[in-house]
């Protein structure tokens, strides 16, 4: 099957601009939050919880949504982490996704982590744990600056 009539239900596939995606590395105490994707791109990767910036809304407003609707925790943000272009192309060399992703950092504030919308799993997980997970080495890295911002705002 080609990428194409694979993605052809998809309405982020083959974009014509990018999409602007917000991402949340929640902590609550040692733990980092990790979400199974549950969706394409990137099916059954795990990865930190977010989505897609809705008009209207900020990027801090959408990072908080994001979390509820995935995982029905209440968090803070706390801080900008980074922002990474994410830029998969098919075999014919052509754009296949594009996300734009603003990655924040945050502490949980209340709930219980569910698997909701997008996510297939939810697990807290300790710093030195997430090479259990097959990250990818910008989310690994994303995680990593995360505590280490954490750290230094402490």
């Amino acid at each position: 099957m080609s990428d194409r009539t694979e993605d052809q239900d998809n309405p982020r596939a083959y974009p014509d601009r990018p999409f602007v995606g917000v991402g949340v590395v929640v902590f609550r105490g040692d733990h980092v939050l990790l979400a199974q994707r549950g969706k394409r791109p990137w099916l059954n990767s795990w990865s930190i919880p977010g989505g897609a910036q809705e008009l209207g809304e900020t990027v801090e407003q959408a990072g908080k949504r994001e979390i509820l609707e995935e995982t029905g925790l209440e968090i803070e943000i706390h801080g900008l982490v980074d922002v990474v272009d994410m830029i998969n192309h098919d075999d014919d060399g052509k754009v296949r996704f594009h996300f734009t992703l603003v990655d924040f950092y945050g502490e949980w504030v209340k709930g219980e982590a569910v698997a909701n919308d997008d996510v297939a799993a939810v697990e807290w997980v300790l710093l030195d744990e997430l090479d259990r997970y097959d990250l990818r080495d910008v989310t690994l890295d994303v995680i990593l600056l995360a505590a280490e911002k954490r750290r230094n705002r402490e």
